[in-house]
C-alpha cells in the first residue's frame, strides 16, 4: 500500500530524534494525513504480513465493550498480552513467572483474569460507556435517522480516566460522515507507532467502517487516518528500511459473508479474506 510506504519514507526524510516515554527513542513528525479508498481493496498491507485474527478479535472485544485480555488470549491473540503482564511484575504475588506462564492462568483461572487481566477503561469501555453514553449505538442510530449529522463523533480520550487506563488510547477519536450514500470514517490518531502498530489501526477502522456501512444499508467511501506524532522507534530502522524495499502487491478483498443487520452481531467467522498475497511478516519488539 503505498500510502502507507509515502509515510514511513515521509519520517525518514523529514522526522526529528526524539526521546520518548520508553526510553527507546524514536524518529517522529507531527502532523500526516493518508486517505485510502475502500473500493480500491481492503488496505492490509502486502510489503508485510499482517495478522487479520488479531485485527478481528480486538476490534469485536473493542464494540463487546470488554477491557479485559482473556477474550483475546482464549482466542490466541496476544497484542495486548505485555502491560497487564508488565504490572503483574510488580505486584506482590509475583513469583517469577514467565509471559508464557502468565498467560496461561489468565486462560486458566477466571479469578485470576479478573484480578491481573484487566486493562482499565480503555478503549471498549469508552466506546460503550463514556460517563453513562454508548457511544457506539448512539452513532447507528444516527447514520440510520440522521445520516447528514456532524455530530458523528466517538472519542476513547476520557480524561477523567486515563489514570486508570494501562495504556491510554492513542487513537483516540473518530468521526463519520455519508455523502452520496458513500460512508467514510476519519481517525486521528495522537500517538502513532509507525512500523507496529499503524498497520493494524489501518485495517482495523477500515474494517469497522465496513461493519457499520453494512448494518447501516450504506456503500463504502474512504478510511481517511490524521496523525499527530507519528513515529519510527530506532530500533525498527532496520525492518522499516527492509519493507520500503519491497514493492506493494494488490490489495486483498475482505468479504462479509452473513447479511448482519446489528453492529453487536458480528462472529469472526463472518468474515473471509480473499486473494491476500503478501511478503513474509517483520518482526519487531514493542516499546511499553
Amino acid at each position: 500500500m503505498k500510502q502507507y510506504l509515502d509515510l514511513l519514507k515521509y519520517i525518514l526524510d523529514n522526522g526529528i530524534k526524539k526521546e520518548d516515554r520508553t526510553n527507546t527513542g524514536t524518529i517522529s513528525i507531527f502532523g500526516y494525513q493518508l486517505r485510502i479508498d475502500l473500493n480500491n481493496g481492503f488496505p492490509l498491507l502486502t510489503t508485510k504480513r499482517v495478522h487479520l485474527k488479531s485485527v478481528i478479535y480486538e476490534l469485536l472485544w473493542f464494540i463487546k465493550g470488554d477491557t479485559n485480555i482473556k477474550y483475546l488470549v482464549d482466542n490466541d491473540v496476544r497484542i495486548w498480552n505485555d502491560w497487564p503482564y508488565d504490572s503483574f511484575k510488580k505486584c506482590n504475588e509475583y513469583n517469577n513467572e514467565t509471559m508464557e506462564e502468565f498467560i496461561e492462568k489468565i486462560k486458566n483461572d477466571n479469578v485470576f483474569a479478573a484480578k491481573y487481566g484487566d486493562l482499565g477503561p480503555v478503549y471498549g469501555s469508552q466506546w460503550r460507556n463514556f460517563n453513562g453514553v454508548d457511544q457506539l449505538k448512539f452513532i447507528i442510530n444516527e447514520l440510520k435517522t440522521n445520516p447528514n449529522s456532524r455530530r458523528m463523533v466517538l472519542s476513547a480520550w476520557n480524561p477523567a480516566q486515563i489514570s486508570k487506563m494501562a495504556l491510554p488510547p492513542c487513537h483516540t477519536l473518530i468521526q463519520f460522515y455519508v455523502v452520496n450514500n458513500k460512508l467514510s470514517l476519519q481517525l486521528y490518531q495522537r500517538s502513532a507507532d509507525t512500523f507496529l502498530g499503524v498497520p493494524f489501526n489501518i485495517a482495523s477502522y477500515s474494517l469497522l467502517l465496513l461493519m457499520v456501512a453494512k448494518v447501516t444499508s450504506l456503500e463504502v467511501g474512504e478510511f481517511i487516518h490524521t496523525f499527530g506524532d507519528a513515529h519510527i522507534y530506532l530500533n525498527h530502522l532496520e525492518q522499516v528500511n527492509k519493507q520500503l524495499s519491497r514493492t506493494p502487491k494488490k490489495l486483498p478483498k475482505l468479504i462479509i459473508n452473513r447479511d448482519v443487520k446489528d453492529i453487536f452481531d458480528f462472529k469472526y467467522e463472518d468474515f473471509t479474506l480473499e486473494d491476500y498475497d503478501p511478503y513474509k511478516g517483520i518482526k519487531g519488539v514493542v516499546s511499553i
